[in-house]
Formats: C-alpha cells, sequence, structure tokens
C-alpha cells in the first residue's frame, strides 16, 4: 500500500511540473506606431576669430615709429608702424631722374621725326630708309621712357610698404617688435597678429548619427566658462561637407554677433543643438531594446510567439528610442523585453 500511493505522489508531482512548464508566459505590449524624432544634446565648440592674419614687413628696415600696441581696437587702412629705409628713397630719387633722361630723349626724337616726316612729302628730299631710322629710333625711345615710368613706379610702390597698415578692422593680440627693431626678414616673427572679433566663428564637431537630421530655425545656443550664467545665439552657416574618420564627425560653423566684444576668440563654448528628423520614424521605449555583445533587438509577438527583429538604434530621447529594421507599425511588441524570452516562446499578452 506504500509503494502504491508513493507511486502515485510522484506521477502527481510529474504531472504539475509538466503542467508549469508549458503555460505560456504573461507579458505587457505596445502596438509600434510612427512619431517624430527629436534629441537635444550640449556638444563642445571653439570660439575662432572671423578673421585673423599675421601682419609682416615686405622690405627691410628699423621700425621708426610704432602706431599699436596689444589690445589696440583699428581701423582698415590705419598705420601700424613706420619702416625707416633711406636706401630706398634714394633710389626713387635716382628712378625719377631717369624717367626724366628718358623722357627728354624721347621727345628730342619725335620733334626730329617730325620735322623729317614733313620733309618727306616731298619727293627726293628724305631717302625711305633714313625714314624709317628715325622712326625706330623714336620707338625705342618711347620704350626706354615707358620702362623708365614703371620701373620708378614699382620702387615708389615698395616705398608703400614702408607703412606697416592694418587690413581690416579690429583689435591687435600680438606685438613681436620695438622702435629700433630690425625687419624685413625671412622666417622671422610677425610684426603684430590682428583679429577682427565683431563676430566669432563657432565650430562645433557635430556627431555622424545626427547630420542627416535637421537643426530648427538653424540655430544653436551656448554658453561660455567666463559668461556660465548668460546664453549667445549662434546662426549656422556652412558645413564641412566630410565626416573625419577619426573623430566620426563633421564640423559645422556657427556665427556669433560680438559687437560688444564680450566673448573672446580661443574659447570654449558649451553648444546646446535641438535636432528633428525631416520624416517621421518608429519610436520604442527603452524598455523594449535588448543589447547584447552580439546584437540589438526587439521581441516582436506574432500569433502568440515570440520573436527576435533585429534592430539599429537611431536618436536615444532619455525614456525613447529611435529604431530601424524589419518592422512596421501596428506590430505588437513586448515592452519589458529580455533575452529569456527566446524566438518561439509562447506568451500571453496585456
Amino acid at each position: 500500500m506504500l509503494t502504491l500511493l508513493a507511486a502515485c505522489n510522484q506521477q502527481d508531482e510529474k504531472a504539475v511540473v509538466n503542467k508549469t512548464e508549458t503555460t505560456p508566459d504573461s507579458v505587457k505590449v505596445f502596438v509600434l506606431a510612427m512619431d517624430s524624432a527629436q534629441k537635444m544634446i550640449s556638444l563642445p565648440g571653439e570660439l575662432l576669430p572671423y578673421e585673423n592674419v599675421q601682419i609682416r614687413a615686405k622690405v627691410q628696415g628699423y621700425i621708426k615709429k610704432l602706431n599699436a600696441d596689444i589690445g589696440t581696437f583699428v581701423r582698415k587702412g590705419q598705420v601700424l608702424a613706420l619702416i625707416d629705409a633711406p636706401e630706398i628713397n634714394i633710389r626713387l630719387l635716382e628712378l625719377n631722374e631717369k624717367v626724366k633722361a628718358a623722357h627728354s630723349r624721347y621727345q628730342s626724337s619725335k620733334d626730329y621725326f617730325d620735322r623729317i616726316n614733313t620733309a618727306s612729302q616731298s619727293d627726293g628730299v628724305i631717302a625711305p630708309s633714313e625714314l624709317q631710322h628715325i622712326k625706330n629710333q623714336v620707338l625705342a625711345d618711347s620704350a626706354e621712357y615707358n620702362a623708365s615710368l614703371f620701373a620708378a613706379s614699382s620702387n615708389r610702390q615698395i616705398g608703400n610698404y614702408l607703412a606697416i597698415v592694418a587690413p581690416y578692422n579690429g583689435t591687435i593680440i600680438k606685438r613681436n617688435i620695438d622702435v629700433g627693431s630690425f625687419v624685413g626678414n625671412a622666417n622671422e616673427k610677425p610684426l603684430f597678429e590682428l583679429n577682427n572679433n565683431l563676430a566669432l566663428r563657432l565650430r562645433v564637431p557635430v556627431p555622424e548619427i545626427y547630420t542627416g537630421a535637421i537643426l530648427p530655425g538653424n540655430t544653436a545656443e551656448l554658453t561660455t566658462r567666463a559668461f556660465p550664467d548668460k546664453k549667445f545665439s549662434a546662426k549656422l552657416v556652412r558645413k564641412a561637407g566630410s565626416i573625419d574618420n577619426e573623430t566620426r564627425s563633421e564640423v559645422w560653423e556657427f556665427l556669433v554677433p560680438n559687437e560688444s566684444n564680450e566673448l573672446k576668440a580661443g574659447g570654449y563654448a558649451d553648444v546646446k543643438l535641438r535636432f528633428l528628423r525631416s520624416n517621421q520614424s518608429l519610436v520604442v521605449p527603452v524598455s523594449s531594446v535588448v543589447t547584447t555583445l552580439e546584437r540589438k533587438f526587439v521581441i516582436r509577438v506574432a500569433g502568440n510567439t515570440a520573436q527576435w527583429v533585429d534592430v539599429r538604434p537611431g536618436f536615444n530621447m532619455g525614456d525613447k528610442m529611435e529604431i530601424f529594421g524589419e518592422l512596421k507599425t501596428g506590430d505588437t511588441l513586448v515592452l519589458k523585453a529580455n533575452e529569456e524570452l527566446k524566438t518561439g516562446t509562447k506568451l500571453v499578452t496585456k
């Protein structure tokens, strides 16, 4: 009797175990739908001057006078320094005298040719060969006179280089000379470095995933370490057009107005950008996406059976995520997915 009773109890336990194993799992699900994917991110940016130039001396000489120093705001065409080079002035005087001499020779040859040409109107007075010879002399003297004019003009232009002028409005940020310094040698430091900071260039490396998205209004908001409690606006003006192989990002350049000269070139900024997909895409709760070392997937329920569907992530919006894969609107997905729900598992949805 005891043997029969023990056998019956074992069979009842196996029946309970089998019944438990075949009971379908109960899971929460949701219906997949399209939605607008947008993302607000903060990226580091670098503030650069709108224009920057290193001013050097074209001719050799000694600095005679300085009119600007570091921090000086200068206007376009303003004289920053004067170079003393007496030999250039002497050379210019020499060339001016050569111009006068060449002009005199040319004028004499022209007057002589005019008289001979008038006399040649009478037959037999002037031989044709003689007339041609005199004409050629006039042409040669004319060419010599023009050449002397060009030489004097060129030397006069070199003389203009004795005055170092500002190419545009800006602020002197470096000065490497003093009165009496010899300048004009190759490979020497620039005399001045000039920045135009009335507007600044803001360069931001945008990760590849966001380069195809829309930036509403083409605007950005930035703060700096110098003014952490003040927000500045910037306008997107250009993109690099290619992805950097090392950083996997594209450089976007913004224009930041800076008439008050509050912002300083060379500083760093925290830039806030709001990206928006041009078209609606599939958006799911983050809990529905399973990430392993080998794959990233969601669990679709079809005919009360679990199916793993590989997906590619898009924008991560905190509690929601944009995904791409072999899915369509209306599909039923498990809300809280995990690896234990294998493909083919029977599910009861709610």
